[in-house]
């Protein structure tokens, strides 16, 4: 046509210049990447935990038994000069009050601090209705369910050394402090016993992370958050009673509250380390195979809330 300039135009020509007019991707954020999004969202899960009012009042009750029991052993070793037992093990030296704090409660109030969280993981999510919108998010089902066990274990851990610390602060008050006679007649330094009471809160700490274990995967079964609270403490009021039965001692090593008071190991010179590996295996299998139901069930649920 007459005033125009004709212009050659390929289907190749084109689409190069469709390309370079494409907007070029924005460039990754240095530090960006899975594992970032994943220490994010368990930070953001354990700051959530220990933010919650009826996880605190769970902490405060735990560190107020060891300060009752304290006084309780006190009132009833003063004026008394033949003391004997507990007692006497007590008002001996002030670590004790550790040990047998964790021995009141290690069977019963440390796994319901546990339980209610582990066990309100999934289920308490999904009763929500904001389970769904977890998942929508690049998270993925296996690392939310990581994030969940792992943040039940954090708290797990801190359920134990809240009530060491507790116990600790309140035996410096009542009891004298110096050398620690052990179970098997053994004296040790005080610095050692700090230690052995280290070891414990790392021992009770793994019992709690295998009991987290449990509820979770119970968790995942129910959208009701008590319902897996419940399941769990049945199953360890269950354990108990098929503890007490002599006819039943053949399944007794295999059960999960067996090994939760095998921290006395550390009250013996040299400490027991066999009793202590022999309860960190079992928990471990507990972790694996209730770790393994959790992922299996939650991997192929389908989410409705």
């Amino acid at each position: 046509m007459p005033g125009l300039v004709p212009v050659t135009e390929t289907m190749r020509t084109v689409e190069r210049t469709a390309e370079s007019e494409k907007p070029s991707p924005p460039p990754s954020a240095p530090g960006s990447g899975p594992g970032r999004a994943f220490w994010r969202l368990l930070g953001s899960e354990v700051g959530l935990t220990f933010r919650r009012p009826r996880n605190l009042m769970m902490l405060a009750v735990l560190a107020v038994v060891p300060v009752l029991i304290g006084v309780a052993l006190r009132l009833a070793g003063s004026g008394d000069e033949d003391m004997s037992g507990l007692i006497q093990d007590v008002a001996g030296n002030s670590l004790m009050l550790t040990f047998v704090s964790f021995s009141f409660l290690v069977l019963l109030l440390m796994p319901v601090a546990v339980s209610v969280v582990a066990g309100d993981a999934i289920a308490g999510e999904a009763g929500a209705g904001t389970l769904r919108y977890l998942l929508a998010a690049p998270a993925g089902r296996t690392r939310l369910l990581v994030v969940k066990y792992l943040n039940a274990v954090v708290f797990g851990y801190a359920v134990a050394a809240v009530v060491a610390l507790s116990a600790l602060v309140t035996g410096l008050l009542l009891f004298p402090a110096g050398p620690v006679t052990l179970l098997s007649g053994t004296t040790i330094s005080m610095t050692e016993g700090l230690l052995r009471v280290a070891i414990t809160v790392g021992y009770v700490g793994a019992a709690m992370a295998a009991l987290a274990a449990v509820a979770l995967a119970l968790s995942t079964f129910t959208e009701v958050s008590i319902g897996a609270i419940a399941a769990t403490m049945v199953l360890l009021i269950v354990c108990q009673v098929l503890r007490a039965i002599p006819e039943l001692s053949a399944i007794t090593p295999y059960l999960l509250p067996t090994r939760f008071t095998n921290f006395d190991a550390v009250l013996r010179s040299p400490i027991d380390f066999r009793a202590l590996g022999d309860g960190l295996l079992a928990f471990g299998a507990y972790i694996a195979l209730f770790g393994s139901i959790a992922w299996a069930r939650f991997s192929g649920k389908d989410i409705t809330s």
